[in-house]
């Protein structure tokens, strides 16, 4: 069973990396953004854009409310695929992604 706590720390520690790179956006992406029926938005946000306005956010709420929490969690995978593209050092990233997914 996944520790609740460790995940909103984990979440913060995401955010807070986020901000550090400046990844972190102080807009969100227009509305139609979100209806995207592709697996992490991809066609309509880029990784960083889905990490902070869906991931971050939909989880902070599912903790913070005491909603059950999903069977299982898989995201560092493709946060080290869409991040190879990028000349940034995203290790720390992909670390804390990768803690929050073994939690599941």
């Amino acid at each position: 069973m996944a520790d609740r706590t460790l995940l909103l720390a984990l979440l913060i520690n995401l955010e807070t990396e986020m901000r550090e790179m400046g990844l972190w956006e102080p807009q969100s992406p227009p509305a139609s953004a979100f209806d995207s029926q592709v697996p992490f938005c991809y066609d309509t946000m880029n990784f960083a854009q889905w990490l902070q306005w869906v991931f971050i956010a939909r989880f902070r709420a599912i903790l913070e409310g005491g909603h059950p929490l999903p069977q299982n969690c898989d995201v560092a995978p493709m946060a080290e695929e869409c991040f190879s593209k990028m000349e940034l050092n995203s290790d720390a990233i992909v670390s804390l992604l990768r803690q929050f997914d073994q939690e599941f």
